[in-house]
């Protein structure tokens, strides 16, 4: 019998190679003074829910367990630290800077480097808000791919920030229900590559768009003429990879 579609076994010299790796992790993290935890592999369903929409349940490898609750396996960190830190708020002083590194899981198609489970190394800073909180936590990523024996010529950091489209958008007027498309457009860029989309429909956003707009509709389309007022100029939205290519 195989195992299932997405998923790994760790023979030695695997399991062995997968430790060296956290071993790193562990060693900068701890440099930086950030402290190791963990949370629980399940968690409620509605706690992804809150954070990323119902839709999210259609990447959730997610069920209903013996005591009639809806569950699912973690697909991310950030909603169980906001749990634990409003759980736990008063036990500890601010700011946390935490680590962890933990499997997660996404019922989604198999692709090249993109299973349906992973490992990934989470560092977090709670209660500082300062940019300097940034800084150490980009510092803290080159000093991880330095760790491997990477070096300035092997990698490029590229900053964005999401919340940049929502405000510029809401300064202009925009319904802010249309925003919610861009920035799952953004993300799909994101994760293929600034290159990798050759129009916004290519990641189902503007055919969604398209098919649940009705009397709304000019919401939507006076967006190439805000872009068009600021320092990016959008012809039309055969360009909008090239305008989101700059901020990730």
């Amino acid at each position: 019998m195989q195992s299932l579609p997405g998923f790994r076994d760790f023979l030695p010299d695997d399991c062995a190679a997968r430790n060296y790796v956290f071993r790193r992790w562990r060693e900068v993290a701890r440099r930086y003074g950030f402290v190791e935890w963990d949370g629980p592999v399940l968690e409620p369903t509605d706690l992804y829910r809150k954070k990323s929409g119902a839709e999210i349940v259609d990447q959730l490898f997610n069920f209903t367990d013996k005591g009639d609750r809806e569950i699912a396996l973690r697909p991310e960190l950030t909603p169980t630290l906001a749990r634990v830190v409003a759980t736990h708020e008063r036990e500890f002083r601010k700011p946390l800077k935490w680590f962890s590194i933990g499997q997660f899981f996404r019922y989604e198609k198999q692709q090249r480097g993109r299973l349906r489970e992973h490992f990934q190394l989470n560092c977090d800073i709670v209660g500082e808000a300062d940019f300097t909180a940034d800084i150490e936590l980009v510092a803290l990523c080159i000093d991880n791919l330095r760790a491997f024996g990477l070096a300035e010529g092997d990698f490029v950091v590229r900053m964005s920030d999401r919340e940049f489209w929502t405000d510029f958008l809401r300064a202009n007027k925009v319904a802010s229900w249309p925003t919610l498309y861009l920035r799952s457009w953004i993300a799909a860029a994101k994760a293929k590559g600034s290159d990798g989309l050759s129009m916004p429909f290519e990641c189902g956003a503007w055919l969604t768009l398209s098919m649940s707009m009705s009397e709304s509709s000019a919401d939507w389309r006076i967006i190439p003429g805000l872009f068009s007022k600021s320092s990016i100029v959008l012809e039309d939205f055969g360009r909008l990879p090239e305008v989101v290519a700059t901020t990730i």
